[in-house]
């Protein structure tokens, strides 16, 4: 709303020089100038409020990363578990050759629940190794953010 007046302003500011009429002329120019500081004082706010919306956006992105993170590593432990309990669910017949065998040891539902546990640790542990699992790295690294100060 204010750039077409500044151009208004220009133009009479320019013909107010042209007139006898000094005291108009030095009126627009300082109404003019007035205008571009405006303008500018604007235009800085608008920049500024633009990095602002671009800073919260990046943190939703990273929050947002970081829940995807959490539901990738309970998927990654769950879906061996659940092919395990999908195959040991169903109904073999133990007295038929290569049917399970296993179904028959007096142990076997033992052994199965150790080897799901096994299964589960050591993905735990793989996911640890990487980092994936670190909460304490993730909230320094957010109290690094917030206290304004970059942190490795």
């Amino acid at each position: 709303m204010a750039a077409p007046n500044r151009l208004t302003l220009d133009v009479v500011g320019v013909a107010g020089a042209f007139s006898k009429l000094w005291d108009v002329a030095v009126t627009a120019a300082a109404l003019s100038d007035h205008l571009h500081q405006v303008v500018d004082v604007i235009e800085t706010y608008r920049e500024i409020g633009g990095g602002l919306v671009e800073i919260y956006l990046s943190m939703l992105g990273q929050r947002t990363n970081e829940v995807v993170r959490v539901l990738t590593v309970v998927s990654a432990i769950f879906i061996p578990l659940t092919f395990l309990a999908g195959i040991y669910g169903m109904n073999f017949d133990p007295d038929v050759p290569g049917n399970m065998p296993e179904l028959r040891w007096p142990y076997a539902y033992w052994i199965f629940w150790g080897f799901c546990l096994a299964v589960a640790g050591g993905m735990l542990a793989l996911f640890w190794r990487l980092g994936w699992l670190d909460g304490v790295r993730t909230s320094r690294l957010e109290e690094g953010w917030e206290a304004g100060a970059r942190r490795p």
